[in-house]
């Protein structure tokens, strides 16, 4: 998440340069599997909507933006795959039992997979996965001057793929989403690193594909118009503080603008709203800007059976998470922060009832 407004680009770092290596690097052998033709672009790989999407973000506190490992919230990079493994457990029963959740979206980057801590931090997924969870695994870049919007090296960004691919390209739960909000580069740069990505893993199926609006995640329409990338899923990101204030009808104009016609291939894998300041979200409150935008954007969502992934699901000192950790930390359980916000989310994935006036 990035507490920015949409379509707010960085000033580019050597954008020709680093574009050309993305683009023009290999990422070594492609892991062998399918030939190009089994991950096909044929659309009727995809289901006829996304509302099988029901999920949650969970994060490390520091944003998922990291130099070294990504640790998500109430895990350790001292704890053993058992350990990660029994208390991911929990916490994923936590976000069914909680929520009604079956899709769990998580962060990587090279300092995760390529080192030590992979071989622990593999426990969250497999965790997950086992309990029946979709499972989306998404590249996060570093922070300071590498927070900018691009991949921070190809010379780890593809072997982090190569390892994660070959550790789960059978698993059917597990999907691919090759970068989060790549906000640095243009629209067609971006569509040329997916469909880079896409000709480097031939054997990942399309449709375990998240390929990221561009910019901010913030629209989807231009690469659901490049022939490249048919047959994969798009994810968009939509937050309240874009606009200082917004009506319901103006939030609703503003997410369909961004989706275009493209919803039957579009998750909104990251939204969200402050959860721990007492809003309720079940009751119309025009002059607030963000109940007008959790009601429109799930409504929304309802209307056009689009799936999403609320952020945060959990990260601990985020006063958007949704849910707390509690109990003994070696065996974590979680509680509800806002449960209107937890009704909204629901209302969202075609559960629940309507805001009452």
């Amino acid at each position: 998440m990035r507490k920015v407004p949409a379509g707010t680009r960085l000033t580019p770092r050597l954008r020709a340069a680093l574009v050309a290596i993305a683009i023009a690097a290999t990422s070594g052998t492609a892991i062998a599997g399918s030939p190009a033709s089994a991950a096909s672009d044929d659309t009727t790989r995809l289901s006829r909507d996304t509302t099988q999407f029901k999920g949650v973000n969970w994060a490390d506190p520091r944003d998922n933006f990291a130099d070294d490992p990504v640790v998500l919230s109430g895990l350790s990079t001292s704890d053993s795959y058992a350990q990660t493994y029994a208390k991911a457990s929990r916490v994923i029963s936590a976000f069914r039992a909680n929520l009604g959740a079956n899709t769990v979206r998580l962060p990587i980057n090279p300092y995760t997979v390529n080192g030590s801590y992979w071989k622990s931090y593999r426990g969250v997924i497999d965790a997950a996965s086992d309990k029946g969870f979709k499972v989306i695994l998404s590249y996060w870049e570093g922070t300071g001057v590498r927070k900018d919007g691009f991949i921070d090296d190809t010379a780890t960004y593809w072997p982090m793929w190569n390892t994660v691919v070959k550790a789960y390209k059978a698993d059917e739960r597990v999907y691919f989403e090759p970068m989060n909000e790549p906000h640095g580069y243009t629209d067609t740069e971006w569509a040329d690193i997916a469909a880079k990505w896409l000709g480097t893993y031939p054997s990942v199926p399309r449709n375990r594909v998240f390929v990221s609006g561009a910019g901010y995640n913030d629209h989807v329409t231009s690469v659901c118009a490049d022939p490249r990338l048919k047959g994969t899923y798009l994810s968009l990101h939509h937050y309240g503080f874009w606009k200082e204030y917004a009506t319901y009808d103006q939030w609703v104009a503003d997410l369909k603008e961004r989706i275009g016609d493209c919803a039957n291939r579009t998750v909104a894998d990251e939204f969200g709203a402050h959860m721990t300041t007492g809003f309720d979200y079940n009751k119309p409150a025009a002059s607030n800007n963000f109940i007008n935008f959790m009601q429109a954007v799930t409504d929304t969502f309802r209307e056009l059976k689009m799936g999403s992934v609320y952020w945060p699901g959990l990260r601990t000192g985020d006063t958007y998470s949704l849910q707390t950790l509690i109990g003994d930390p070696a065996r974590p359980w979680l509680a509800t922060t806002n449960q209107s916000g937890a009704d909204r989310l629901a209302w969202g994935w075609g559960r629940g009832k309507p805001v009452q006036p």
